[in-house]
């Protein structure tokens, strides 16, 4: 069976992999030419996958990378793993993904099955993503199937990977969603059914929902634990001696990347639209979004202003042992800095560079260091007598 799965990052590379190793001629598309010119001479481009796992996929010839979307056409199952962000207006923005359901409209085979992975709004399958198919393709509903089944992926997590994290399928049919299945069931153990599209979809939204007003509590009350002078770690350990009722979140500077401060959104606009609340949300987003300015405000305190100190921002990824700095809360880190008129240099030896500028390396040639992304590799040893604000910790 012929795979296209639309997509090669952090999601669509590693269910590339998974799917061409159980079996599979799965083609890794992407239009971005760097990245296939990466794959294609057998060097990962993300942390999961080693340069072996995929020189030998390649070598197989069961994974091919490639540009070109006419793989499309002789494909009996097409996966659709692109990123849905948030606009500059912080609004949900499915630019990415309209691109991809119309390039795969346009080449799409009688009989293939859709799948789409990437995270979207209620109702987006249905009544966005299927009329699209429909017109690009000039087939008929009954001539193709489209399914849902979000994406369940955490970088560098070592226990729960693709095979053994459970994944939700739908379908627009019955028979859609158990070709979507019956897809899956040959890389991951345990798949559950969703009784329709916008059930899969929801779910998706909850499951992050759910990890952003938690986390946006934890950073509140560790402000607090700051202002009275008690350790949050504490206090969370102490309160998950709790064996039921209670599952302990850790403070930081704010979530990032492409899911939790993303997701959230997603379901909030969804919930307006159809004239419900979402308040939770919409406090738990104010709460995490004003984080790198309540850490400004904690350096200008620790150093009794800003102005022309030297200030070591340590980690700019959004989260450890990861290159990835997608919304990572680190960059407003370090604009507000700058508007302080701090002196602001970052470390970060995975990301490397970022936006014309280079890690700087680890030294006692500081008034401050603020620990933002804890990485394992880091040596904060080299900071000397550096003082340090971790913003993992509340003291």
């Amino acid at each position: 069976m012929q795979i296209t799965i639309i997509g090669q990052g952090y999601v669509g590379l590693p269910l590339a992999i998974a799917a061409s190793t159980s079996g599979y001629t799965v083609f890794g598309l992407d239009n971005n030419q760097e990245k296939i010119n990466a794959l294609s001479s057998g060097k990962s481009i993300i942390e999961d996958l080693s340069d072996q796992v995929i020189k030998q996929n390649i070598e197989s010839k069961c994974y091919l990378p490639t540009t070109d979307s006419s793989v499309i056409k002789d494909s009996d199952v097409v996966l659709i793993c692109v990123p849905t962000p948030l606009s500059d207006d912080h609004k949900p923005d499915l630019t990415a993904l309209i691109g991809a359901i119309t390039t795969v409209g346009k080449n799409l085979k009688v009989g293939a099955l859709v799948i789409v992975e990437s995270t979207i709004e209620p109702g987006t399958c249905r009544n966005k993503l299927l009329p699209i198919l429909i017109k690009e393709s000039g087939l008929t509903e009954s001539k193709f199937e489209l399914a849902y089944s979000p994406e369940r992926i955490d970088p560098t997590n070592k226990t729960w990977q693709i095979n053994n994290t459970p994944k939700l399928v739908a379908g627009l049919t019955e028979s859609a969603a158990m070709r979507a299945k019956e897809f899956y069931s040959k890389f991951i153990d345990s798949i559950t059914l969703c009784s329709s599209l916008e059930i899969a979809e929801t779910a998706k939204l909850l499951e992050n929902s759910y990890r952003l007003i938690n986390i946006s509590f934890i950073n509140e009350l560790a402000i607090y634990c700051q202002k009275i002078s008690i350790d949050i770690a504490e206090v969370i350990t102490a309160a998950a001696t709790k064996p039921y009722g209670f599952m302990p979140f850790y403070p930081s500077i704010g979530v990032g990347g492409h899911c939790i401060p993303v997701d959230p959104i997603y379901l909030a606009n969804a919930a307006k639209a159809a004239g419900a609340p979402a308040r939770f949300i919409d406090l738990a987003d104010e709460i995490n979004l004003a984080m790198p300015a309540y850490f400004v405000e904690r350096a200008d305190q620790i150093l009794g202003g800003l102005k022309g100190k030297k200030i070591l921002v340590i980690g700019l990824s959004y989260k450890p042992n990861v290159a990835d700095v997608r919304e990572s809360p680190v960059i407003s880190l370090i604009n507000g800095l700058n508007k302080k008129g701090a002196q602001v240099s970052w470390h970060d030896d995975l990301v490397k560079v970022f936006n014309g500028e280079m890690s700087t390396a680890l030294s006692s040639d500081f008034d401050l260091a603020i620990l933002t992304t804890p990485h394992d590799y880091l040596d904060l040893t080299k900071l000397g007598n550096t003082p340090l604000l971790n913003t993992r910790s509340s003291i």
